[in-house]
């Protein structure tokens, strides 16, 4: 009884991963046509200002006569590119941090334990504006701001794993046959805290949009006439008194839907990878 309940909740696990797999390839077809997407299709129309949602306009115009539904497609797959680099980035980072801190013991772990902890104590929002004004803004300084400021907490994670499977057995014994740091890392470290990266990478992409479309909704990100997300919104805000409600509504939801499902996936996959959680 308790295998087959064991199996039920795995089977559970496995079909809710393939359904967010197959909504997120849904979106990453979405982004891919707001990157291919023609300029005209969201250009200002101005026979066509403040239309509500309608079956000619889905998500309605703006105070411009842009098409929303096109404008917030072509925003989505800005901040879904902005969201992959900067957290490969950052996971990238983390992972390679993580593996020198822990290998390397001495001043170098506690050189990369003080700058986690620095960067942790600093909120990210200050610290991404601080870095995004010192780059000049645009999408180098947003991506760059972004990857600098969320590598800390999977640096801490990757280096807590390296820590425990650096005093195994098996790779003392490994040592002592005369096997090199490199390829103790490559053979059993780098397998070993694989799982608790891919996690780490799809935990920080929810993160990475959500500050991207902060950063710039504050007028520290991309450019002001650029589609994003953030400039949506924020231009949203400035006309939502007027009674254009779906300005911010549309938008928004995506943002959500977004942020909500890649959370969901990475919080599944972990549960899938770690068979303590899965038993529970």
């Amino acid at each position: 009884m308790k295998q087959q309940n064991i199996k039920y909740k795995i089977n559970r696990r496995t079909r809710t991963v393939v359904l967010a797999c197959v909504i997120i390839l849904l979106l990453v077809i979405l982004s891919i046509t707001g990157i291919v997407m023609s300029p005209k299709l969201y250009a200002p129309d101005y026979s066509a200002k403040k239309l509500v949602p309608s079956i000619a306009h889905p998500f309605g115009t703006d105070y411009l006569g842009r098409d929303m539904f096109y404008r917030s497609v072509k925003g989505l797959s800005t901040s879904i590119l902005i969201g992959t680099l900067a957290a490969t980035v950052s996971a990238f980072m983390a992972l390679a941090l993580g593996l020198l801190a822990a290998t390397a013991g001495g001043w170098v772990d506690k050189a990369v334990s003080y700058f986690v902890d620095l960067f942790m104590g600093v909120p990210h929002m200050v610290l991404l504006m601080l870095i995004s004004f010192m780059l000049g803004g645009g999408l180098k300084g947003v991506i760059i701001g972004v990857a600098f400021t969320h590598w800390p907490n999977l640096t801490r994670v990757i280096r807590g794993e390296v820590m425990q499977i650096r005093n195994a057995q098996y790779v003392k014994t490994s040592r002592k046959f005369g096997t090199s740091k490199m390829q103790v890392a490559l053979s059993h470290i780098v397998p070993h805290v694989l799982p608790q990266f891919i996690i780490g990478l799809i935990l920080l992409f929810p993160h990475a949009i959500l500050h991207e479309a902060g950063l710039t909704f504050l007028g520290f990100g991309l450019p002001i006439d650029a589609p994003a997300i953030g400039i949506i919104l924020s231009e949203a805000l400035k006309h939502i008194a007027t009674g254009m409600w779906w300005l911010v509504l549309f938008p928004g939801v995506m943002l959500i839907i977004v942020v909500m499902l890649f959370d969901k996936l990475g919080e599944q996959i972990k549960l899938l990878m770690d068979p303590v959680s899965a038993q529970e």
